[in-house]
């Protein structure tokens, strides 16, 4: 388990604060695009000093989350608190330069981090529902100063929020690593795997969301015959995303000679 000395808290914290102005771009100020995974990863990654585990993290969230978007009262899983979270897990986790094994665990870790953001969202937004309605209710001259308060509450709730979540996840995260390098082997070898198989079942939800008839239980089918072969067979990696590529495709064909 990495020491929480003062170096690691100081880290902690500059995270912390990275994401929670790089949150505000989600929703409540510029949406300048900063805060998606692909840019928010290795922006974290950079801070810390480990690009590579940023990009990796970054680009593997982006395409499973690409299409969640913040449309009318649904509430998507907050992506680019999780991706800060999970590099820098990964980052500081293996301050020589994070492992493939490690960088998918931290992925993983995400699982677990998705319904607090969501919880944590759905209060921020009511928070600030409560203040808007505060502000209809002035009138006159204080309107103005009201709705000037309400905005920069709301901004600073929302900085908070992916701060505190930071603050949160990441030092559990690091406690996590340990138990995590204290697993067998095989653990790590499936860990690796899991990374070079993510970003195909990234696609393939980027596809059933855009409702094109292709993968599913085919692109599923593909992941646990290339896991079995990776990790029974020891499969050279080229040749088990070919399995998987090859269960996607097969899927495509079956599916449009049947429609």
């Amino acid at each position: 388990m990495p020491a929480f000395d003062g170096h690691m808290i100081a880290s902690i914290l500059g995270v912390a604060l990275l994401g929670g102005i790089i949150g505000l771009d989600r929703t409540a100020a510029g949406q300048f695009m900063i805060s998606q995974p692909i840019v928010a990863g290795p922006l974290t990654g950079w801070l810390l000093g480990d690009v590579t585990a940023g990009v990796v993290i970054g680009a593997t969230l982006e395409l499973i989350w690409v299409l969640d978007l913040p449309v009318g009262s649904f509430v998507p899983a907050d992506a680019t608190t999780c991706t800060v979270s999970s590099t820098a897990i990964a980052a500081l986790g293996a301050p020589a330069g994070a492992e493939l094994p490690l960088i998918g665990f931290s992925i993983l870790l995400t699982s677990l981090m998705v319904p607090a953001t969501m919880k944590a969202d759905g209060l921020v937004r009511s928070a600030n529902f409560r203040s808007a309605d505060k502000v209809m209710a002035a009138s006159g001259p204080d309107l103005g100063r009201a709705l000037t308060r309400a905005q920069l509450r709301g901004l600073v709730n929302f900085f908070l929020k992916s701060a505190l979540l930071c603050c949160l996840f990441i030092p559990l995260g690091l406690a996590f690593v340990g138990v995590f390098r204290r697993l067998p082997g095989f653990a790590q070898e499936a860990m690796s795997l899991f990374v070079k198989l993510l970003p195909l079942l990234g696609v393939a939800a980027i596809v059933r969301k855009l409702s094109v008839m292709t993968v599913d239980r085919f692109v599923l089918t593909g992941f646990a015959v290339s896991a079995l072969a990776g990790l029974l067979v020891h499969t050279p990696a080229p040749v088990v995303l070919l399995l998987a590529a090859a269960a996607g495709w097969i899927g495509a064909v079956y599916r449009e000679r049947r429609t």
